[in-house]
């Protein structure tokens, strides 16, 4: 393939195009440039452009966009974040042209993260580089706010929210119009993410603000349906900002005046996501995040697929993706010696099924702990509690997407997988599978960047991925590019319900089909027409008080601890 060359253009701005710029390059050298796409941003507002002349030397990776460190207790990274970096393949002689780009939006709960990623011994996460060279196609990734900074919102238009999703919206326009100055063709873009940055290409997929501009996209693990994904009572979580450092509560206007001139450090440490002790699950403790705005999205994400309809679609779920979040809500499932009961469960199925009440409490614990009457096994247990995360997190919410963006394509193409290759980590189980953000590492090509640390198997995995991926960006079809595959990926459709299963062992045998399709008719039918106990559906609000107190979704007496029903389904907890 020849070697990469990291392409540096000396020009960004957030509205003008690219015209008469100076063009440099150096080889790669596990670093990627950083190129602004704006002035330093105030917080909660959008970014003023930034308008550049001359050659810019990108050396490094700029720093993250302001956010809390992980004890929560300080902050990192700066105001002055937008920036993107750029990975461009070159043979030794040629200049590439019209190739295919891959824009990568990272994960993080709308909470963390970064374009590089995480960082070890100068080993980013997201180098784009295995991706550009073995795909041959440029990699795109690039910071956007996150936190209060990036989520906050009155729920009005005094701070409308969606911050963050107006980054990445800018990020994507600044490539349209200026990617073919690095060889790249902005008729073809694909944008791909995973978690939080597989919900937000979604979303992006439905805003009108991006028609023109995205040919494809890939959702990993996560997209705009999924529960986490949109913030239903943004203004309850702009008050508990605005009371810890002092603003009025009273006028969401006057609020807002005083949030704009607060230091962002104060307001982005005045947001603790707790991690333990918890009284219901971690779900409802994630309090910025998208949320329906009138504009950017401008009706519940459920309703706008019809933007999808010419947009190739490809996404899935890891097979125990929820594991990452039942370690928290329940973290015996991850101890040999400490056991799950049928209380433990049904109380996280009570927290997770709020808005049905009890009788959404009683038959979700019902059809889950059925496989229990031939096998109660604590293995089966705990696994049980991980398939119900992911369902109700990941595979469920993935599905219905699937199903929304088939019945409005035009001439779209959708595809749907499941990746199952066994997380690494010594200290979990041996029963755990692809948890989580397991996948990120082998489409980023991580064991072929670090060979001594994974093994033959691993690198296969990583080869099919970076196979399928990249043609699904060059042609819309994973199985034709620049890369053989190891078997064929058929399209999906509502009817057949297929998907293909990625792992070690690929052949004909892993298209597959109807997966959990009984859980799957469970929540989008059965679960679905029980009567709602909070008018639209929306999870109750915590309570106020205490603002580092940890809501709690009230479900009868918050006191008393909940018991799995016996006999009818119907009756209340004993």
């Amino acid at each position: 393939m020849g070697r990469l060359e990291l392409v540096v253009l000396g020009l960004a701005c957030c509205l003008a195009a690219a015209s008469a710029a100076k063009v440099s390059e150096r080889p790669a050298e596990g670093k990627g440039p950083g190129l602004p796409l704006s002035a330093p941003a105030a917080s909660t507002t959008l970014p003023p452009c930034h308008h550049g002349e001359g050659t810019l030397k990108a050396k490094d990776f700029k720093k993250r966009c302001l956010q809390a460190t992980i004890t929560q207790d300080n902050t990192y990274g700066a105001e002055d974040c937008l920036y993107l970096n750029i990975w461009v393949p070159q043979g030794k002689k040629e200049v590439s042209r019209n190739l295919p780009v891959m824009i990568w939006i990272y994960g993080g709960a709308f909470l963390m993260g970064a374009g590089h990623g995480a960082n070890f011994l100068s080993n980013y996460l997201y180098d784009g580089e295995e991706i550009a060279t073995r795909g041959n196609v440029i990699v795109v990734t690039f910071n956007y706010r996150v936190g209060p900074l990036g989520f906050l919102s009155t729920g009005d238009a005094n701070l409308p929210g969606n911050y963050g999703l107006r980054d990445q919206h800018m990020a994507i326009a600044w490539v349209k119009r200026n990617i073919a100055a690095f060889g790249g063709d902005p008729d073809n873009i694909t944008i791909f993410g995973e978690s939080a940055g597989g919900a937000s290409v979604s979303l992006q997929t439905l805003s009108p603000y991006n028609k023109g501009l995205i040919r494809r996209a890939i959702s990993q693990s996560g997209v705009a349906l999924c529960p986490w994904a949109i913030q239903k009572n943004p203004l309850f979580w702009a008050k508990r900002i605005a009371e810890k450092v002092g603003c009025p509560l009273d006028d969401t206007a006057r609020m807002a005046r005083c949030l704009k001139v607060t230091d962002p450090r104060a307001l982005t440490l005045a947001y603790k996501m707790p991690l333990a002790g918890m009284e219901y699950p971690m779900l409802h403790y994630l309090g910025f995040l998208p949320v329906v705005d009138g504009d950017f999205l401008p009706d519940d994400p459920v309703n706008l697929y019809v933007n999808t309809a010419d947009i190739d679609y490809l996404a899935g779920t890891n097979n125990m993706d929820g594991h990452v979040f039942a370690s928290i809500d329940m973290p015996a499932i991850n101890k040999q010696k400490q056991e799950v009961t049928e209380e433990d469960f049904y109380k996280l199925v009570s927290g997770l099924t709020i808005t049905k009440g009890l009788r959404g409490a009683n038959t979700t614990f019902d059809i889950y702990t059925e496989p229990w009457a031939l096998d109660a096994s604590q293995e089966t247990r705990k696994k049980t509690v991980v398939d119900f995360e992911t369902d109700i997190l990941f595979l469920v919410p993935t599905k219905i997407a699937l199903a929304q963006h088939r019945a409005n394509a035009k001439s779209a193409k959708t595809y749907t997988y499941l990746f199952s290759h066994p997380s690494r980590m010594p200290t979990y189980p041996k029963w755990v599978g692809a948890d989580h953000a397991d996948d990120i590492q082998y489409v980023f090509g991580k064991p072929f960047a670090t060979p001594l640390g994974y093994r033959s198997q691993d690198r296969t995995v990583s080869k099919a991925m970076i196979a399928y991926w990249t043609n699904f960006a060059r042609s819309g079809n994973p199985n034709m590019g620049h890369s053989a595959v190891p078997t064929h990926w058929d399209p999906y459709t509502v009817e057949s319900d297929n998907y293909l299963e990625i792992n070690r062992k690929m052949d004909g045998g892993s298209m597959k089909q109807h997966l959990r399709t009984n859980y799957l008719r469970y929540w989008t039918l059965t679960y679905q027409a029980l009567p709602t106990m909070t008018g639209d559906g929306a999870p109750p609000a915590p309570p106020s008080g205490d603002s580092d107190a940890a809501p709690a979704p009230p479900s009868g007496d918050s006191d008393a601890a909940p018991a799995p029903p016996s006999g009818d389904s119907d009756a209340a907890p004993a």
